[in-house]
């Protein structure tokens, strides 16, 4: 079984025993940027696209990473070996760098160098029937924080936006929420993109969110594999008209919608497990995850 292992600069130990110092700006401030990513078969999915993108969240917010991409490779490579997880068993990655310590001040030039954290533990096992059936969603009156204050592509620690329009939306008996912005565009859910399919077209939003990895994959396909596809905006009005819906992310992959929950409390039901564009994606994602294992010639982590 994976164990709960946490690697602060190199100190690696039981994740319940690792420690940060509190005047670390990650905990003082959510001045950090992160990624999460998995293993297949122990192959770490989409490391290098992860590793891009986090260097982008780091350049949107001035942050001078001082660990190099071997130093992070190294690390994460050692903390998964301190998991020790067993043959078939694959582990859930989170790495984040910190802009460290220094005075408590918020100017971010008086940090003293970036602080690596990783932990890794066991893939999260979602409900079954989130899958067979579906997981259900709430428009949320808490709006997505405005592209000009935050850019969404800056992958950060500072998840308090997020918390908000979760906590709502499971207060309205949802399992996560889907995000307005100030324009009553969606953007995305607490820490997944969300899909629909509006006149039999898959449609991605494209206002206020990140640019998920497990989003783009799915782009791909649809475009290799010819289905309708158009990414644009989507306004809350649509979305009573909407025929399927789903949500992606490194963890969740491809997972069915259920329900809807709209902004003025009505409900917009879809079919059991996903109608048909929904279940050709999730195929196509199945797929392609068998494909990346058979052909990588990368040897496994452990």
């Amino acid at each position: 079984m994976v164990k709960q292992v946490g690697n602060v600069d190199g100190v690696i130990d039981a994740l319940e025993n690792s420690r940060i110092p509190v005047a670390d700006r990650g905990f003082l401030y959510g001045d950090s940027v992160y990624e999460v990513f998995r293993t297949y078969h122990g192959l770490p999915f989409l490391f290098e696209e992860h590793y891009q993108r986090l260097l982008n969240s780091a350049a949107l917010i001035g942050m001078d990473i001082k660990q190099s991409r071997d130093q992070i490779l190294t690390s994460i490579r050692e903390t998964v070996a301190a998991s020790k997880p067993m043959l078939g068993e694959d582990v859930y990655v989170r790495y984040q760098i910190t802009r460290g310590e220094g005075p408590i001040d918020l100017n971010p030039d008086l940090s003293e160098s970036t602080r690596m954290v990783i932990i890794v533990k066991a893939v999260p096992k979602w409900q079954q029937q989130h899958y067979d059936v579906g997981m259900s969603l709430a428009v949320t009156q808490l709006r997505r924080n405005s592209v000009n204050s935050l850019d969404p592509n800056i992958k950060g620690g500072n998840y308090l936006n997020n918390i908000m329009a979760l906590s709502e939306a499971r207060k309205n008996g949802a399992d996560d929420c889907v995000m307005l912005d100030a324009e009553d565009l969606v953007t995305e859910c607490s820490n997944s993109n969300v899909w629909f399919v509006l006149n039999d077209t898959l449609v991605a939003p494209v206002a206020g969110n990140l640019d998920g990895l497990t989003r783009r994959s799915v782009v791909e396909l649809a475009t290799g594999n010819d289905l309708p596809l158009a990414q644009r905006p989507v306004h809350r009005d649509e979305l009573v008209y909407a025929q399927e819906c789903f949500v992606t992310s490194a963890t969740r992959e491809v997972m069915p919608v259920k329900t809807l929950r709209l902004v003025d409390g009505s409900m917009v039901e879809f079919e059991n497990g996903g109608g048909p564009l929904t279940r050709m994606v999730m195929s196509l994602y199945a797929e392609m995850l068998t494909d990346f294992v058979v052909h990588n010639t990368e040897s496994p982590w452990f």
